[in-house]
Formats: C-alpha cells, sequence, structure tokens
C-alpha cells in the first residue's frame, strides 16, 4: 500500500482582519514510486478572470463502463494546481484503473487580496469560506459540464462521471453535489438533469445555514475523514455558530437521517493526513464506485486504521493555526 506520510498545505492570514494572506503548498510523499511519464492532453474549458484548463488522462484499456473521474486538487483554496505532482499521480494511477480522469484549474479566491479586505473577524471569516468555495463550485461545475459537451470525443459516458478531491477540492466536490440537489444557481453550468455517479472527497465538509439537507437525492458519497482533523473539521467549524463547515461526521449523520446511500471511512487519531490517502486507497476506492455504478450503495460505517497511515504535525494543526498574526 502507499502511504503519505506528510501534507502539509493551508493558508495563513492575520486571524483579525486578515489583512495578509501566504500560503505555502507542498506535498512531501514517502515511500511513493516516481510518477511514471504518460501523455495528458490539456484544454481550456471555461473563460473567467483568465483562461481555466483542464488535464485529461486517457487509460490503455479503457473500463468497459466508460466511467469518468473529475479530480480537484487541494491548497486551502489560495494554491495548488491541476497538474501538480499529487495531481499527475492520481491521474495516473486511476487512468491505469482503466478511468478516464480529467484535473480541473478552479479560482483560487483567496488570491484576490482585494476582495478579501471585505471580511473581518469570524463572521468576515465565513463569508470568505463561502466566497471561495462559491468560486471553486461554479468553475466545477463548468468542467462538468465541458465534459459532457464532449463525452463523444472523450470516450466517457456523462453518467457514470464521478467527483473526487483533496482537501479544498474535497469541499468543491461535496459541496457542487449538494448545491445541484439543492438547486443552487452556482451550478447553473451543469447540464439539466445531470448528476455525479459518485462523490468521494479526501477530508470534504459542506458550507452551510445549519445542518446541511437535500431537497433531491445527492450522488452516492464515500466520506474519508480523519476524526482529529481540525484544519477540515472532522465535525464543524466554527463548532458553535450554525453558519459553517459541517464536515464529514455531520455529513454523513444528515444523509443516514434522509436515508441517502453513503459510506463513511474514519480514521481515528489521524487528522488532515487523509486529505491525500487517495494514493494508497485506490483499492477502496475502485470499489465503492464500482458498487455505486452498479445501484448497490447503501450505507457502510467503518473505521480504518493504516500502519502506514500515521499522524504527523497535521493532527495537530488547526485552522487558528494557519491563521497567524
Amino acid at each position: 500500500m502507499l502511504t503519505l506520510t506528510d501534507e502539509p498545505h493551508g493558508f495563513v492570514c492575520g486571524w483579525k482582519g486578515m489583512r495578509r494572506i501566504v500560503l505555502v503548498l507542498a506535498l512531501f510523499m514517502v515511500g511513493l514510486p516516481s510518477v511514471v511519464a504518460q501523455e495528458v492532453s490539456t484544454f481550456a474549458f471555461v473563460e473567467r478572470d483568465s483562461t481555466l484548463f483542464l488535464d485529461v488522462y486517457r487509460p490503455a484499456t479503457p473500463r468497459a463502463d466508460k466511467a469518468c473521474v473529475v479530480a480537484l486538487f487541494g491548497g486551502g483554496f489560495f494554491s495548488g494546481e491541476r497538474n501538480n505532482g499529487y495531481q499527475r499521480l492520481v491521474g495516473k494511477m486511476l487512468s491505469d484503473r482503466g478511468f478516464t480522469v480529467v484535473s480541473i484549474d478552479y479560482r483560487l479566491g483567496l488570491k484576490d487580496t482585494v476582495k478579501m479586505k471585505e471580511f473581518k473577524g469570524i463572521r468576515g471569516m465565513q463569508g470568505m469560506f463561502q466566497y471561495c468555495i462559491d468560486l471553486a463550485v461554479e468553475d466545477c461545475a463548468a468542467a462538468v459540464a465541458w465534459v459532457c459537451a464532449h463525452a463523444a470525443e472523450l470516450g466517457v459516458d456523462t453518467s457514470k462521471v464521478v467527483l473526487t478531491g483533496s482537501s479544498a477540492g474535497a469541499i468543491a466536490v461535496l459541496q457542487m453535489d449538494w448545491c445541484r440537489a439543492n438547486g443552487e444557481g452556482v451550478v447553473s453550468a451543469l447540464p439539466s438533469g445531470w448528476r455525479p455517479a459518485a462523490v468521494v472527497p479526501y477530508a470534504g465538509g459542506i458550507m452551510s445555514h445549519g445542518k446541511p439537507t437535500w431537497k433531491t437525492p445527492p450522488a452516492p458519497t464515500m466520506l474519508m475523514h480523519g476524526t482529529k482533523d481540525k484544519i477540515v473539521a472532522y465535525k464543524k467549524f466554527p463548532p458553535i455558530l450554525r453558519y459553517g463547515i459541517y464536515g464529514a461526521k455531520k455529513v454523513f449523520n444528515q444523509m443516514r437521517k434522509q436515508e441517502y446511500p453513503c459510506w463513511i471511512v474514519r480514521f481515528e487519531g489521524i487528522g488532515h493526513e487523509v486529505a491525500t490517502w487517495l494514493p494508497g486507497s485506490v483499492d477502496l476506492f475502485c470499489a465503492f464506485v464500482d458498487q455505486a455504478l452498479a445501484g448497490r450503495i447503501s450505507e457502510l460505517d467503518a473505521t480504518m486504521k493504516d500502519t502506514k497511515l500515521v499522524p504527523t504535525r497535521w493532527t495537530d494543526m488547526t485552522v487558528k493555526d494557519l491563521y497567524a498574526r
């Protein structure tokens, strides 16, 4: 099994006032094999302030069901890119399993320093997160629309598109399906009636005023989260206000309450390291997706232990730690 032993990414800004934002993104991968060179096709998919691109990893032997994975990078909504080392590894590993993999750009809201000056204090921080998440969701919806429009050339089935992401990317894919299920305008680019075949967020959450609910069924979802994660909180952030990011524990409880298909894989004693665990859990990813595509997913509540996935400094780090004065 492959292992990621450290995953330092987050954003650092003034806790009060948030006047300065600095983020350092790094992915230190110990024990991982080198990524084998692979031909990747790059396409522009939408014009925003600048052009956004996506990379398509075509499998040598496609799955018979023509399934596709749309993958979003992590980086705290300030840093990261569709073609960083981790995303290339994910693209290769999943395309080796027969998936067409689409790794996408999305706008990084925390880079908008002019906009960031509008957000002050705790309430402002909530508005800041909502702004950043909405940008990522809107761009993810545009990328899915592009994939659906080019399905014939890509050789994919639009009913078998799986969404996955790490950290900020995990929030974006989970949020996008929640917005789709609730008819939110931020996902208006999606083709009418489209729904993901599955959603697999690695340390994600849903930004909501109160516990999230769904007006129409969400996609089958597998939540992967460390119980000690304080960066993307396992339960909720902020913990004392109704408006905030609801983590895997809360999302699973709500999906179970509404009797929607959901798996949760809890990593006891582990923090944000789970955000980049996809290469070490590709078999589990494929097992879940296979069952989702077969219409067999119901409910699973599991606690995962992996001796090669161990706590690092990211287990102890909190959101507040990431906001240095």
